[in-house]
């Protein structure tokens, strides 16, 4: 008998992505894999029940996830769904794992083998499972679109018979995957652009992109970078320098958008409310990190607020937006990762838990965590 792949509908009402589309079903069954989709979960994004069912899919209601060996999903299930699942049942979602050990804890007793897909290693052979990245692409571009809407002027300069409008300023606040495509798109459209970054690496991409680069660039600025990619947390003595450095910036921008995370920690806070009443009426700031607890003081999750004179936009979710397309990407991502898990000779499922992907992201297996970084007692080597 073929092994089962349950796709949920996503429970949060401000949740509009679906973890498979048509493509991905297709490649699925032809891996010789059931594929159940559970109805309305791809309304969202605007991917019909029909158009799954026409790619092969079975279509079910949410008590299908109770006979499924593979559970993909968008954000991690509640408690309540992973003692529906079937004990052995692998579940390929973003698990939110950080500060949440209890709700990680229950999939264990369930005998879920969870895997957190946000922990995927940012080496070359993982690109393609990447769903950080591909998911902080599309939000870079539509923090743009966002900002551009509630801007209220044109973005490119105008040369027109009765004047000339002068091209809106635009301020990129961290240069990683969101803030590079944030550049990127920001200039398409006509702005002038700026971007700072802890990271030394990121002053060549942003060049690169025809943008501006602000930092302090001393010594520790020039071993601001993990191993990984990240940034890493800069000194109080840097911060304030930096602070300093974008308070006179931030006040003759037009629009500014926020991307700065650590992983496992809050946000930083990159603009001060002062910083805010220093900036033209008008002007609008778009807060990427808004659900970690914002870079932006005032910055309000899921909403948009006026600070004093200044927009301050903090969708959640912000690749929800154009779910259409983030579904497709983010789809693709679990595809590709669960097919290093389908034996080649067999068709059967069987995964490798001294493969290093394996090794980054399962957090539960046999009943107990795993992951030295969420209360199991693996050892845990660098990837």
């Amino acid at each position: 008998m073929a092994d089962q792949v349950f796709v949920g509908k996503e429970t949060e009402s401000a949740e509009s992505r679906v973890a498979a589309s048509p493509e991905t079903v297709k490649k699925m069954k032809a891996l010789g894999l059931d594929v159940i989709v559970e109805s309305g979960a791809g309304a969202g994004s605007s991917i019909a029940d029909s158009d799954f069912a026409a790619a092969g899919a079975t279509i079910a209601d949410a008590k299908a996830v109770g006979t499924a060996d593979i559970v993909l999903r968008v954000r991690r299930p509640s408690t309540a769904e992973a003692k529906r699942m079937k004990s052995g049942a692998l579940l390929l979602t973003q698990m939110d794992p950080y500060g949440n050990e209890a709700a990680l804890d229950a999939f264990a007793k369930a005998g879920v083998t969870a895997f957190a897909m946000e922990l995927m290693p940012r080496i070359t052979r993982a690109q393609s499972m990447d769903v950080l990245s591909s998911q902080a692409n599309l939000a870079g571009y539509q923090a743009v679109i966002e900002a551009a809407h509630a801007f209220g002027k044109a973005m490119p300069m105008m040369m027109t018979a009765a004047g000339t409008v002068p091209a809106a300023k635009a301020f990129v606040m961290g240069a990683g995957v969101a803030g590079l495509q944030a550049i990127a798109t920001a200039r398409r459209l006509g702005a002038a652009v700026s971007a700072t970054d802890v990271r030394p690496a990121a002053k060549e991409q942003v060049a690169s992109l025809g943008a501006k680069f602000i930092a302090v660039e001393d010594d520790e600025f020039k071993a601001a970078e993990t191993s990984g990619g990240y940034a890493k947390e800069m000194s109080k003595d840097y911060q304030d320098k930096q602070a300093a450095l974008v308070a006179d910036h931030i006040g003759k921008q037009d629009m500014v958008i926020t991307t700065a995370l650590i992983p496992g920690r809050p946000a930083p806070r990159l603009i001060s409310r002062d910083m805010l009443n220093s900036m033209r009426g008008g002007s609008v700031v778009v807060d990427l990190a808004v659900e970690r607890g914002g870079n932006v003081e005032g910055s309000v999750a899921g909403d948009t607020v006026q600070v004093g004179d200044v927009t301050v936009i903090g969708i959640a979710n912000m690749a929800g937006r154009i779910a259409a397309s983030a579904s497709l990407l983010y789809a693709k991502n679990l595809l590709t990762f669960l097919q290093t898990m389908i034996d080649k000779e067999t068709g059967a499922v069987s995964v490798d838990f001294d493969d290093e992907l394996v090794k980054a992201t399962a957090l539960s297996r046999d009943g107990a965590l795993i992951h030295p970084g969420f209360g199991g007692t693996a050892v845990k080597e660098d990837a």
